[in-house]
């Protein structure tokens, strides 16, 4: 295991083209650190970089406090599980999993070994001698992964493992990999672009947002106090409402909105959306009285117990002061009292 640290990390395709600006972050031995963005926001350049699979064109990368800058992705100590499972077909499990170590030289029973230590961890004893066709698709991303747990790595990069299983599945997996993690305790950077997956599997998140770094801390830190405006609007389901005030912008989470009586309103909204989740409901509308008109409104998403009526028209909210968030509306970062 070891420390990854990444001080000003740049990376340019061009003069004019800049996709990774002066990322800096200090990750821990045993950390397991997620990073998160919308598509094109360079969450997976910078993983690539860290992997030795781009070249950084700025900056530094050490890994176990050795810079790694012009070192070859091999002799990183690295190990990656891809989106797409990359196994080979006319090998079996075990062959998979064990074809890194024969290609460095490694006893036969080193291999054998290894290999059935990390069949145990991720339950794939039985299956060792089967094909990935005839695999489920979550069992042939645990083969993926017994691949790079194998090579016993310093740091494990994630990228966008488990985007290809359905939400069930994806669900179950989070959960095998947070166990993976408390069992191995390697250090661990996961690209995603799912909340749910980092707000779940992170100790700490990187927001990414056109190739910067918008916020780096803990997943709950992170919802409670967003930095900027784009983590207010892309962190939560739905995201923060965001309600513009002269040079300010006003944020308020839609567990926040309580309905209440037209004399005690701090916002009203018309309904337009009506969704029962069985759990709570969410309803979505838009600011009433804006200037423009229902073009100009704000759009508003409330969530309400599920036992609370909820109907079409004019809905009173209030909400508390403890609850508001206050952006700067030209810098769009976050106005602390």
């Amino acid at each position: 295991m070891a420390a990854v640290s990444l001080r000003e990390v740049r990376k340019s395709y061009t003069a004019d083209l800049q996709v990774i600006h002066g990322v800096t972050m200090e990750i821990a031995d045993g950390e397991f650190i997620v990073i998160l963005g919308p598509s094109g926001c360079g969450k997976s350049t910078l993983l690539r970089m860290v992997a030795g699979l781009e070249t950084i064109t700025g900056g530094e990368i050490a890994i176990g406090g050795r810079v790694v800058n012009q070192l070859e992705p091999k002799d990183r100590d690295i190990a990656m599980v891809f989106q797409n499972y990359a196994l080979y077909p006319h090998m079996t499990v075990y062959e998979n999993m064990s074809y890194g170590l024969r290609i460095k030289g490694y006893s036969k029973d080193e291999i054998e070994a290894r290999v059935r230590k990390a069949a145990g961890i991720l339950e794939l004893k039985n299956f060792l001698d089967r094909k990935p066709r005839a695999l489920s698709g979550g069992q042939r991303q645990r083969v993926a992964m017994g691949r790079a747990i194998v090579r016993e790595p310093k740091v494990f990069l994630f990228d966008e493992p488990l985007s290809n299983l359905d939400a069930k599945l994806r669900v179950q997996m989070r959960g095998e990999l947070q166990a993976l993690h408390k069992r191995l305790g390697t250090t661990s950077l996961y690209v995603t672009h799912d909340q749910v997956e980092a707000m779940t599997l992170a100790q700490r998140m990187i927001v990414m947002n056109g190739g910067r770094a918008e916020q780096i801390g803990a997943p709950l830190e992170v919802y409670a106090k967003p930095a900027t405006v784009f983590v207010a609007g892309f962190i939560g389901s739905p995201p923060m409402n965001l309600l513009a005030r002269g040079e300010r912008f006003l944020g308020v989470r839609p567990e926040h909105l309580e309905p209440c009586a037209a004399a005690e309103a701090k916002l009203t909204i018309e309904v337009d959306l009506i969704e029962p989740l069985g759990g709570d409901t969410l309803v979505y509308g838009h600011e009433a009285g804006a200037a423009g008109g229902e073009a100009a409104a704000a759009r508003v998403a409330v969530r309400l117990p599920a036992h609370a009526a909820a109907s079409h028209g004019r809905m009173a909210l209030r909400y508390g002061t403890e609850h508001e968030h206050w952006f700067d509306a030209a810098s769009g970062k976050r106005i602390d009292a």
